[in-house]
């Protein structure tokens, strides 16, 4: 699955959440896949800029307040809300979630999820692994989970991409994207390709 060269002449713009987190890991990678153009979003002009947005792991509780201070929370859930095709990982997960366990409010509120904040428990029982995930790639893909939430329930149109253990922990819904781990912090583009080809240039 690849943008190839000569096929794809026009560029794609994906932003990732420049905020707080693994931004310039998301960058990064998005920046080694053909005809994209990666910028940080910070502003509401930037925002208006993007085919699709990255939300960073990090603190879900930091990004959630500085979404505010930035007065970008509204304007990022009426896009997403309009089609905007988005990707949370980790943190991301958590402020795309309708639902946050054992919390009275979520965030963006927009995909039809609960999560379970630090349902590994703290950073020391981080971990990677390999695995299979057929709608993403045939071969395995290395997974790296740090501080990591999961999906305790789904609904509506959310349905399951993958899961380890018996805990899921990658959802997809219309133009929503939510992975409990890191595929920046891998050398694995795959993830990366599938947001950018699959759900901004519809490449079903």
């Amino acid at each position: 699955m690849q943008i190839e060269d000569g096929k794809e002449n026009s560029m794609v713009t994906v932003g990732v959440l420049g905020i707080q987190g693994a931004v310039k890991e998301h960058l990064e990678k998005l920046r080694l896949i053909p005809n994209v153009e990666a910028i940080t979003v910070k502003t509401h002009q930037e925002l208006n800029k993007v085919q699709g947005i990255i939300i960073p792991g990090g603190e879900s509780t930091a990004i959630g307040k500085l979404l505010k201070e930035f007065s970008l929370m509204e304007p990022l859930k009426q896009r997403i809300e309009q089609g905007l095709p988005v990707w949370g990982t980790c943190a991301g997960m958590i402020l795309l979630a309708k639902e946050i366990c054992k919390e009275p409010t979520g965030h963006l509120e927009v995909m039809n999820i609960a999560v379970k904040r630090n349902a590994y428990g703290s950073q020391l029982n981080s971990f990677s692994t390999t695995k299979i995930i057929e709608e993403i790639l045939e071969n395995p893909i290395p997974l790296v989970f740090i501080r990591a939430p999961y999906v305790e329930r789904f609904w509506g149109e959310a349905r399951v991409i993958a899961e380890v253990e018996g805990n899921i922990v990658a959802c997809r819904e219309n133009n929503m994207l939510a992975t409990s781990f890191h595929p920046e912090l891998t050398e694995d583009l795959s993830f990366h390709r599938y947001f950018v080809e699959r759900m901004i240039l519809g490449k079903e």
